[in-house]
């Protein structure tokens, strides 16, 4: 029996669940997830595999016009993604440039491209770039269904949801909430990953200021209201 569990999650927003141990070790969970824009396209974080499940879902969804890698760890992917819907354009950050090189050609990267720039799905899709993030993520916000959507700059576990169909009791490990937005561990985290803290405060503040309810993120359950309470939670060291 499939893993991966495949929802809309808000109107036009779909995720893509699945087991995934980060070094084998830790149970966080993966998520894809994809947002069906006004014209018809799909513009899609590609951070699990794209099995034929995933892949039946996104065609009956629209054509696939974007590939994100939302951050410089969520790429394993991307390269399969494009193969299968090479008419997309693939948007990174900036060290991704580097890792996916002679695999990928990219069409726009954040940290590279001027900060003003455009790739066509602004109107719909709001972008923060953490410069000051070690791990260089973006964060996206689908303004129609007020739905923040993250890699690694939030965490909700235990990733229950993630786990719901691989049977046993995988994700355990977290079953207290140790990395979720409402503990000080959560808070540790993100300040201990801000590199610049003046672009964290400024960027922060940014997200805070977005207009948005639901979180979905790569690794965790989704918080499917009260979200941006929950930021502000999590990030109140660099927004204080």
């Amino acid at each position: 029996m499939s893993e991966i569990v495949i929802r809309e999650v808000a109107a036009g927003v779909w995720t893509f669940s699945k087991p995934f141990a980060r070094f084998n070790l830790f149970p966080v969970g993966g998520r894809s997830t994809a947002v069906k824009l006004r014209n018809g396209g799909v513009w899609v974080i590609a951070s699990t595999p794209l099995t034929e499940e995933t892949k039946n879902k996104l065609d009956e969804l629209g054509d696939v016009k974007y590939l994100i890698g939302p951050d410089a760890v969520h790429h394993l992917f991307l390269g399969e993604f494009k193969k299968q819907y090479p008419q997309a354009k693939v948007i990174g950050v900036e060290p991704l440039v580097e890792k996916k090189k002679g695999e990928l050609k990219f069409d726009g990267v954040y940290g590279v491209d001027p900060p003003d720039t455009k790739y066509g799905f602004e109107d719909e899709i709001d972008a923060c770039y953490f410069s000051g993030f070690r791990n260089k993520d973006v964060a996206f916000c689908h303004k129609a269904s007020k739905s923040l959507i993250v890699a690694d700059l939030l965490f909700n576990l235990p990733a229950r949801e993630q786990y719901s169909k691989a049977g046993g009791l995988g994700w355990a490990i977290f079953k207290n909430g140790q990395l979720s937005p409402y503990k000080d561990s959560h808070k540790h985290f993100v300040w201990s990953l801000g590199a610049d803290p003046e672009a964290m405060r400024k960027h922060s503040k940014i997200v805070a200021d977005w207009d948005f309810d639901k979180i979905i993120m790569c690794h965790g359950d989704v918080i499917e209201k009260d979200g941006k309470a929950a930021w502000r939670e999590a990030y109140k060291w660099w927004l204080d």
